[in-house]
């Protein structure tokens, strides 16, 4: 690293040995990103009954594997009541069509593209070999004649039931591909939670929470990076499963929602409005990375982009025709809402239970056996470009070459608030500053909130599978200007 990174590394250093937070060194908004404003007038809010995303059925299957076929292509979508609105899309659909996979059963997704621009796409918290990574330049081509535009990539499943999504990871293009309709859920199950009493069918419900800006016509509007829009792009229409402030009827019992971020750059805070009796409403079981070991309740939850948080929630605590609003506490206007649940009457059976224990399957990595430790300086250059360890992109240059089955300690040090993603293998959260992991740290992680002036160490082990992938900023538009760097393992 060049001496100015060296030295702000080093004062780092001397502050948390101080036990100086380091959060307090630097004052920066909490939710990064400039907005761009719609010229699409807002839709009522709470109007719009929430779609729940499709399950794809596969086009074959064998003894031991699950073939899916999906075609990105353009579509017409209606979002915004009365409006038609060109979107890229998995198959037609935003989301994309739901895949659900059983660990350890193969699964195989052709991805054919009849986009006009190339594509990539990752399964992000896959634990998958380099080849079906979704590698920023492993490309699938758009139609043309003698080039291949589809390519099938193979998922093992080797890993536990976790939710999972797919999305968009093209050189220099994500954010804006993302945008326009690239995502959908991947949902893996295994046998340890399918045996657990927890919510399950019309009650297990993913959430995919994004947020958008709309032209008067209903197109996406998505900027240009040089218009002052490199901090991230916040829309001001929030959706959830592509809809815009949607609501959903409830029974009075519990239900499973998979809270799913994915926003190019804006953070969200959720809380239920109102609180039932007592608090502790939103009951955390999963992270990125499957279930936690034993649930955790929360007020509220902060939620940086790409992050999962998988909650369950008790409707019976609220008087049947009550309107329980999701809010965002970090929004203000449209912003500051999401969607609304309408609690029905009468009385139901409910036979879910959220266990005291959840899980056996997140074993401590001990950070006294760490073959190495490896510093990531996550920061914004004099020309503006965003660096790791005072570097831009490149492809193929590897800022770190992890043993496969070795326990690292990486730290994660930012000069701004930067959601940082690692490809093939969760992490578990060591330390924030002087203490701890946070109150959302818990269990295995994929990605991390850092915030400005931070430092966070985190226990990786990566196995399985050599070769190259990724750690880069999941703010969409740090991640297109460079914010992005290969580690190989081998």
């Amino acid at each position: 690293m060049k001496r100015r990174s060296i030295l702000r590394v080093g004062g780092a250093a001397v502050a948390l040995g101080a036990g100086i937070p380091l959060g307090a060194r630097l004052l920066a908004p909490a939710q990064p990103g400039r907005l761009l404003r719609s010229t699409a007038p807002a839709p009522p809010r709470f109007r719009t009954p929430l779609p729940i995303p499709p399950v794809l059925s596969p086009v074959r299957v064998d003894a031991s594997t699950d073939h899916y076929e999906i075609t990105q292509r353009p579509a017409l979508l209606e979002i915004l009541p009365g409006l038609r609105t060109a979107a890229w899309t998995y198959g037609g659909s935003f989301p994309g069509p739901t895949i659900v996979s059983h660990s350890g059963r193969r699964t195989v997704v052709r991805h054919r593209n009849e986009l006009p621009y190339p594509v990539v796409v990752h399964l992000h918290g896959g634990h998958t070999p380099a080849a079906s990574d979704g590698y920023p330049m492993d490309m699938v081509m758009p139609r043309m004649p003698g080039m291949d535009h589809a390519r099938d990539y193979e998922y093992p499943m080797n890993q536990r039931a976790a939710t999972l999504w797919y999305h968009d990871h093209s050189m220099g293009r994500t954010g804006g591909n993302v945008w326009r309709g690239l995502a959908g859920f991947h949902l893996v199950r295994d046998d340890e939670e399918e045996a657990l009493p927890l919510p399950t069918g019309d009650r297990d419900i993913p959430l995919m929470i994004t947020d958008r800006s709309f032209g008067e016509d209903g197109s996406m509007a998505y900027p240009d990076m040089h218009d002052g829009f490199m901090n991230g792009v916040l829309g001001d229409v929030i959706l959830v499963n592509g809809a815009p402030w949607p609501v959903l009827r409830v029974d009075p019992v519990r239900y499973r929602l998979r809270l799913l971020n994915a926003s190019n750059a804006r953070r969200y805070r959720l809380r239920l409005d109102p609180q039932p009796s007592g608090g502790g409403a939103l009951v955390q079981i999963g992270s990125d990375g499957g279930l936690l070991e034993r649930p955790v309740a929360h007020d509220v939850l902060e939620v940086a982009p790409a992050e999962r948080f998988d909650v369950v929630v008790d409707f019976g605590r609220y008087r049947p025709g009550t309107r329980v609003r999701l809010v965002n506490t970090l929004g203000d206007g449209g912003a500051g809402d999401v969607m609304r649940f309408d609690v029905l009457g009468g009385a139901m059976k409910d036979e879910s239970v959220v266990p005291a224990r959840l899980s056996d399957g997140v074993p401590r990595l001990d950070p006294g056996r760490a073959a190495r430790t490896r510093t990531f300086l996550f920061s914004q250059s004099r020309d503006g470009n965003w660096t790791i360890n005072d570097q831009s992109y490149r492809p193929g240059r590897a800022l770190a070459r992890p043993r496969l089955g070795e326990v690292e300690i990486w730290r994660f040090i930012t000069d701004f608030h930067h959601p940082v993603h690692v490809h093939l293998d969760p992490f578990q959260v060591l330390s924030r500053n002087t203490g701890g992991p946070g109150a959302y740290d818990a269990g295995w992680k994929d990605t991390v909130d850092v915030r400005p002036s931070e430092a966070i160490a985190v226990a990786t082990r990566f196995t399985d599978y050599a070769g190259s992938y990724l750690l880069h900023c999941h703010n969409l538009e740090h991640e297109d200007m460079a914010m992005m760097a290969d580690f190989v393992t081998a």
